[in-house]
Order: structure tokens, then sequence, then C-alpha cells
């Protein structure tokens, strides 16, 4: 197969270590696989998972990229064997597996979406990562319903952001956790019924006023150890906990374990990385029939806080790693 061209700028991160270890470098562009797109890539989304890989804490798959990156937008230049939905000059998401912060990047075509009606490369961009993370556990193993309601914790972040306004979307009542009063207000706008400063509030007790007592059904929970006896007494009888990272630590020790049993109460939660290309395709799919539409309409988008070109990844990680963003992150590659 003859690529577009043979070498590319990506960033690398070296052996690991803080923001100031992504740099540039001239690599090989890559050849899609079987199955696979090549993309050019307009855009780039930064995770939190980013910051992990950075760090050594996330290793990529052995068959994967070891370049950083989960989510890009941006033009279909080749396609491997068996690919054959889309064709060179499609514009399209995807989830990678890896290999993002790249000038191209290669995915399953599986985990590729068409931009929604409306959308740039960078609001695409902004898209997968954070829509197939929210989607396979706020309604997978969360098992969020209409009429529900849901404590989502980081309510500006990216996951936060996303969660709140499609539990708003599906029907659910919303309470959410931020940092500050900015933030606190951030969360009302993207659809919070109400929202807790976690610095200021308990958010046990203020979630069980906010509900009549009765606790919430679900809790989307991204901060872990220190929230976790908490969560547990702010869930309702039959109530579901999804963890989905653990930004404040994984071990919990003394915690009270009885509201488990008490409350019938159910203890989830997953990553994206491992799962399997059918497995993401089907979230994919999901996403396609159930969310692209509401996407399309100009409602419950990704909020942009800020963009980045390539080169200053370092600069991107930083702005992470300070939380002071609400909503998304991402880097420009090319027109």
């Amino acid at each position: 197969m003859a690529l577009p061209e043979k070498t590319m700028t990506r960033i690398t991160h070296g052996a690991g270590g803080g923001p100031e270890v992504l740099v540039p470098e001239v690599g090989p562009v890559p050849e899609p696989r079987a199955g696979e797109l090549l993309i050019r890539v307009m855009a780039a989304g930064v995770n939190r998972p980013d910051v992990q890989q950075r760090l050594g804490k996330y290793p990529p798959p052995k068959d994967a990229s070891s370049v950083i990156g989960l989510e890009v937008a941006g033009e279909v230049v080749a396609v491997g064997e068996g690919a054959t939905r889309y064709a060179a000059g499609d514009r399209v998401c995807a989830l990678t597996n890896g290999g993002g912060y790249a000038e191209f990047a290669v995915a399953p075509e599986a985990q590729c979406l068409p931009w929604p009606t409306g959308y740039d490369a960078v609001r695409a961009a902004a898209l997968p990562e954070t829509y197939f993370t929210v989607w396979a556990n706020l309604f997978g193993h969360g098992r969020l319903a209409a009429g529900e309601a849901v404590l989502v914790h980081g309510g500006t972040s990216g996951i936060g952001s996303t969660a709140i306004q499609l539990a708003k979307e599906f029907g659910a009542r919303v309470l959410a956790t931020a940092g500050s009063a900015e933030k606190v207000a951030a969360c009302r706008v993207f659809g919070a019924e109400e929202a807790f400063d976690y610095k200021a509030q308990d958010f046990v007790e203020e979630a069980r006023r906010a509900t009549g007592g009765r606790g919430v059904d679900v809790v989307l929970d991204m901060v872990g150890a220190p929230y976790f006896g908490r969560n547990l007494r702010v869930l309702a009888m039959d109530g579901r906990l999804v963890l989905i990272a653990f930004l404040g630590g994984d071990r919990a020790d003394e915690v009270d374990l009885r509201p488990i049993m008490l409350k019938r109460l159910s203890v989830t939660g997953s990553t994206m990385r491992p799962r399997t290309t059918a497995e993401k395709g089907a979230i994919a799919a999901a996403l396609e029939e159930r969310v692209w539409p509401i996407l399309s309409a100009g409602r419950a988008g990704p909020r942009i806080h800020a963009t980045f070109p390539l080169a200053q990844a370092a600069e991107a990680h930083q702005l992470m790693e300070s939380s002071a963003h609400i909503g998304k992150i991402v880097l420009t590659v090319s027109e």
C-alpha cells in the first residue's frame, strides 16, 4: 500500500516523567492493518489516561502504538484490507488504541464514527474517549434509566460534563460535585439540577437532601478511595457505584461495607483500553444510533476549554494536571 507520506511528526514521552518529557520527533507513518483506517489527524483529544501513560501507569496494549493519544478526528487517507465502510476523503473521529498525538494515526474501522452534523475537527476529536466511556459505564454498567437520580463526581471534567448532559438528555435527575463556585455554576449550565462544592459541602448530606433522604440510584466516580465509603452511603436501595478512575488513590482501608448488603448495592467499573475491538465497536454502534442524532441536533456536545498546537502537548498536560479546565482540552494538528 502506498502511504501518503513516509514520515510524520509525533509526540514522544521517552522514559516518562513530567509534562516536559512530551517533545516532537519524526517517525514513520503507520500503515493500516486489516480492518483499520489510516487517518490524517486534524485534532486529538487530551485525556487523563494520557497523563497516566506519560507517567508509566497506563501502558498501551502490546500491539498498539507507544505514542500517547486515544482520540482523534481527521480525514481517512488509506484503508486496510477488509475495511469497507469508509473511503479516502471521509472525515471521521476515532477511538484509537494509541498513537493519537501525531500527524497520522491508525484505528480499527469499527471504532470510527462520522463527524456529527455541524462539527469541526476540534469538537469531533473531543468525542470518542469521553463518549465511549460515559456510554459504556453510566448507561451500560450503571444501567441509568429515565427518572432515576445520578451523582456525577468531577462534573466539569470532560467525562463529567458529558455524563451530566447525556444523563439529563435521557431523562435522569442529575446531581454533581465540583471544586469551586465557578465549577459548581458550570455543572448547572451543563444540566445538573444541583451541584455541590466538595471542598465546602458534604456531598452525602447534600445529595440526600436533594433526593428527599432517598439517595441516588447511580454514582459515577473517578476519585476512588477517598470517596468509596461516602459513595456507598449516598446510594439508594439497589444503587450502583461505577468506578472509572482513581485520581484520589486506589486503596480504600477501613471502609464500612455494610451498606452494600443492607441496600443491595452493586459496585462495578471498567477501563476502555483492554476491551476488544468487537466490544468497542458495539459501543460505537450504540453511540451512533442513540447519541449521534442528539449531537447533530446541537445538544449535549463537548465544551472545549482550550486548544494547543501538537508541539505544545506539554503545556496541554500541564493544564490537564492543574484541574483548572472546564470541559475538554484538544491538540490541533492540521487543517
